[in-house]
């Protein structure tokens, strides 16, 4: 299925249309309600509150998939938009899964005029390698040079006083 750009406005927001499904990065036409629920079920963020949720869509350049005027699929990328960029939340609902939607979404993060000449890309995933080695993603050559600091049950434990909402 071939995709049409149908526009590249202001601030790099870009527009495609695949047939039936529109792909988006217009912040304003993201479903929160969509999202959140997804999240809110899903293995990587389990919990998460919906007002993280929003603070994360804040802070990242994210892709929408739509087919007419719902959403049905998602992916944000964290980045300074010099060195680095972290690919996540990447999802299709299950009802639009086989459409190649994901590959799409992928294809359009990877050729964002904003993310061209990083240095380093990484992402985390338990199921979706096949799809991410397309795009040249390999698991770690040095896990060893890696660190996190990572806290699974954190929407799970009350806010502290004063923490940012």
């Amino acid at each position: 299925m071939k995709s049409r750009l149908m526009s590249q406005g202001a601030g790099n927001t870009i527009e495609e249309q695949r047939g039936e499904f529109l792909l988006s990065t217009d912040r304003d036409r993201l479903d929160l309600n969509v999202i959140h629920a997804f999240l809110t079920g899903c293995y990587w963020a389990k919990g998460i509150p919906r007002e993280v949720v929003a603070r994360s869509i804040q802070n990242s350049l994210c892709f929408g998939v739509y087919k007419e005027a719902g959403q049905v699929g998602f992916a944000r990328v964290i980045s300074d938009f010099a060195t680095y960029a972290y690919i996540g939340d990447v999802f299709v609902l299950e009802a639009f899964r086989g459409h190649g939607l994901g590959r799409w979404m992928m294809e359009a993060v990877m050729r964002h005029p904003r993310l061209q000449r990083l240095r380093r890309w990484t992402l985390a995933t338990r199921d979706a390698h096949p799809l991410y080695a397309q795009f040249g993603f390999t698991p770690l050559k040095q896990a060893g040079n890696f660190m996190e600091l990572h806290d699974p049950n954190v929407y799970q434990q009350p806010a502290l006083s004063g923490e940012v909402k």
